[in-house]
């Protein structure tokens, strides 16, 4: 079987998406901090699919070893996707650039250094398929969450590129821009249910959407359209909206 590499592993995403993927005939390599964290989570992959699972050491921030774990890997994957995310805190980071810095190089910085190294292969190889969890949020900034969303938008643009870069070449990759969904990072605000999603349907969605070859997903599809109005709402009145207020 072809091996799944996902970063980001210990999120609720990545579980699911884990899940999606094992069942439907991958193998897996679970990359996250303090992955032992995992080893309950993979006996349940492994007893559910016959999959097998590995679980891998991972600091996204940690630059210099992320082309010494791909150089490591027993056979190196069919696909990679990202969970990786960091909402962090826009007023502390206003104040603290540690803050401000923390929630671009978790979002961003560190996802282009590890991508850069697995872009490369798979362009040599000609085959692949790169999947990156974007935000919807990214594609307009508003002041509850530039900071997280100037960061996603910033992936997202390079998900861009990376797409017209490797098209020739036969690599996939795709921008998948959820909405709100129901997850730890999210439990602290007050979601609306219609635009809501459960991570299980973002895995669903995932997974059917890369085997469509699809470009760019959001996640809900309803979203697309939300983001399509906000965009062409024009900036002198944008400026004075406060949309999605956090509670």
């Amino acid at each position: 079987m072809s091996y799944l590499l996902i970063i980001g592993a210990k999120s609720d995403i990545a579980k699911e998406v884990a899940k999606e993927y094992s069942l439907n005939g991958f193998d897996l390599y679970l990359a996250a901090r303090n992955v032992h964290e995992l080893k309950e989570f993979s006996n349940e992959i492994k007893l559910r699919s016959k999959a097998d699972v590995e679980l891998i050491e991972l600091d996204i921030l940690d630059y210099k070893n992320h082309q010494n774990l791909y150089n490591n890997l027993k056979e190196k994957p069919l696909g990679i996707i990202s969970a990786v995310g960091y909402l962090g805190s826009q007023i502390n980071a206003q104040a603290k650039f540690y803050e401000a810095q923390l929630i671009i190089d978790t979002n961003y910085t560190g996802l282009v250094s590890l991508f850069n190294i697995i872009a490369n292969d798979f362009e040599e190889r000609k085959n692949g398929f790169i999947i990156g969890i974007s935000s919807a949020g990214g594609d307009r900034g508003r002041k509850n969450n530039y900071l997280y969303g100037s960061s996603k938008a910033a992936f997202s643009a390079y998900l861009s590129g990376l797409r017209n870069r490797l098209h020739n070449s036969q690599v996939q990759v795709m921008t998948v821009k959820p909405g709100f969904v129901y997850t730890n990072m999210t439990r602290n605000m007050s979601l609306p249910p219609s635009l809501s999603v459960r991570p299980d349907q973002v895995a669903k969605d995932i997974f059917n959407a890369q085997q469509k070859g699809k470009n760019i997903l959001y996640t809900k599809p309803i979203w697309r359209w939300i983001m399509l109005f906000i965009k062409m709402i024009p900036e002198w009145l944008f400026k004075r909206t406060n949309i999605w207020r956090e509670h």
